[in-house]
């Protein structure tokens, strides 16, 4: 009985130590499986052609290299894009609800100044950071 219930112990204390390293949590961003996806190349080329409309600049699409994504009411994205002119390296937070055919690119930023000024920060509407 007491071997039983050590053993049960032990297994509940390796299971909370190795269960958070390994699972995706609910709500927490996880890596991009498939980044040639085309779903998420064009997401990335649609994030280049909004920055370019919002902020007047010329930024050319090249692809999407990284990423990560969410489950919220939606997806949420956080894709690293290769553009030509002038930096070469962004970041950019989207926003997808396919269900409502809805799409916010939340902010695009240079990755030479992500954590100094922002390159661009637009935001169609309001989207609480659920995180």
């Amino acid at each position: 009985m007491r071997t039983g219930l050590l053993f049960a112990v032990a297994a509940m204390v390796a299971y909370i130590v190795v269960a958070p390293a390994t699972a995706i949590r609910p709500g927490s961003f996880y890596p991009i499986d498939n980044i040639n996806d085309p779903h998420i190349q064009e997401l990335g080329r649609w994030a280049v052609t909004e920055h370019n409309k919002q902020a007047n600049a010329g930024l050319t699409f090249n692809r999407v290299v990284s990423g990560q994504q969410q489950v919220v009411s939606g997806m949420r994205y956080r894709l690293n894009i290769d553009a030509s002119n002038p930096n070469g390296n962004y970041r950019a937070d989207i926003y997808e609800q396919s269900w409502t055919n809805t799409q916010i690119l939340r902010h695009c930023l240079s990755l030479f100044s992500y954590l100094g000024s922002s390159v661009c920060r637009m935001k169609a509407i309001f989207i609480p950071d659920v995180t």
